[in-house]
């Protein structure tokens, strides 16, 4: 299923090319991921954080979150940039709720204490590909600081 979904994703695929709900969520998964491996420390804070940001999103299990987050894994290392799988978010998720996967961005990659400018950069290039002002963004920041009980003037350590 993933290989077909990658196909689909590079436009190898035969047939109708839209993708399933599944598919989509893999997209959703594998750019949390892309963002979470951004500074090169895939910590195992981050790794929880998608599966809560998943199990949130999608209403599944903890299991059926990390099975997410590991087909996410895959195809977030077999993709050669993140264009196809924000293109999936773009047309799956109207522009309101865009927001949300912006906050699961930051959550994601603030969870482990340490901000880096990789996963900044990160960031910023998704909420280009994905259609989200930079206010929006700075907003989706302030609401994950917040979740993540991060103060204001915290954030200049992280």
């Amino acid at each position: 299923m993933l290989r077909a979904f990658l196909k689909r994703l590079v436009g190898e695929g035969e047939g109708d090319s839209l993708m399933t709900e599944n598919e989509a969520r893999i997209a959703m998964a594998a750019v949390l991921v892309r963002a979470a491996r951004a500074d090169n420390d895939y910590a195992e804070v981050e790794k929880s954080l998608i599966d809560e940001v998943l199990m949130e999103r999608y209403g599944i299990s903890a299991a059926q979150a990390a099975m997410l987050r590991s087909e996410g894994e895959m195809a977030e290392a077999e993709a050669v940039d993140l264009v196809r799988f924000t293109r999936v978010i773009k047309e799956d998720v109207p522009y309101e709720e865009r927001e949300s996967v912006v906050r699961a961005l930051w959550t994601v990659v603030l969870g482990d204490g340490k901000r880096d400018p990789h996963e900044d950069a990160h960031i910023r290039q998704v909420i280009g590909l994905i259609g989200v002002s930079d206010r929006d963004s700075a907003h989706a920041r302030q609401d994950a600081m917040e979740d993540l009980g991060i103060r204001e003037e915290d954030d200049s350590d992280l």
